[in-house]
């Protein structure tokens, strides 16, 4: 979500129409991760590293380079220069269709993959790995296919991200539900798999939701939060939130994110 905010629009719907709010979350597009649709309705602090930017620099030393779980694909079209050579994967086929749309113009070759599956590359290939958000960083298949002296590069989501979201919804997780994205794990799995790592930084980050709308929407969107989240199954919930949204001003979750750079030995 964008951290910056906007005065409503004049089609937004009124704060306190519930039925309106709920009905413009659950129709608008999701495809992609561009978050400018929660621009002036909800707010996420950034984490201060800057990853698009770091990503583009690496990207532009780079000569062979693969993105994994690219999105729409808006954060590599970012890059201000591209490798000679750069592909990358998508497994949901809204996203991989608009990717491709997106970086075809730009030489980036974007290869549909269904997750859990290895990587459709041979083995030490890449001289650049990264990604934004994966769905599960499979470090084994990482390290395979990064060539010797080649750096894997990710913003990753982090411990308890979200759970104040989740858990209005679906009660108290077991503590592991939220642990297991924690980046001292991250940073053992990358050494079991032969990687050093060079870096890792993690931040817990403000997250705020004006209107119902921007729930059902996010929820939407990120779907792994809620699983099998439909507005008649949580329809009291929602009510609820609503409520709570219009008494406050604002509900108040947490997100976390992590940074991790590291490089297979020459």
């Amino acid at each position: 979500m964008d951290p910056t905010a906007r005065d409503p629009a004049p089609h937004d719907p009124a704060p306190g129409d519930f039925a309106a709010l709920v009905r413009d979350g659950a129709t608008s597009p999701v495809e992609g991760w561009d978050f400018s649709w929660f621009e002036g309705r909800a707010t996420e602090e950034r984490p201060p590293w800057g990853y698009a930017r770091l990503l583009g620099e690496r990207m532009g030393r780079a000569r062979v380079s693969l993105d994994i779980d690219t999105g729409g694909g808006e954060v590599l079209a970012s890059a201000p220069a591209v490798p000679p050579c750069a592909a990358a994967t998508e497994s949901w086929p809204p996203n991989a269709a608009k990717a491709t749309a997106l970086l075809a113009p730009r030489g980036i070759v974007v290869v549909a993959t269904r997750a859990g599956e290895p990587l459709p590359f041979p083995d030490g290939v890449f001289d650049l790995v990264s990604a934004r958000h994966p769905v599960r960083t499979d470090w084994p298949e990482v390290a395979r296919v990064l060539a010797p002296g080649g750096t894997y590069f990710s913003q990753e989501v982090g411990p308890w991200s979200g759970a104040e979201v989740s858990e209005w919804f679906l009660g108290p997780q077991p503590e592991e539900t939220w642990t297991a994205r924690d980046p001292e794990k991250a940073r053992t799995a990358a050494e079991a798999a032969g990687l050093e790592v060079v870096d890792l930084r993690a931040v817990r980050l403000r997250m705020e939701f004006h209107d119902i709308g921007a729930v059902v929407h996010y929820l939407r969107k990120v779907v792994w939060m809620v699983p099998g989240f439909t507005v008649g199954r949580y329809e009291g919930r929602l009510r609820e939130l609503h409520e709570l949204i219009v008494a406050e001003g604002r509900f108040l979750a947490h997100s976390s994110r992590f940074l991790i750079e590291a490089r297979k030995p020459s």
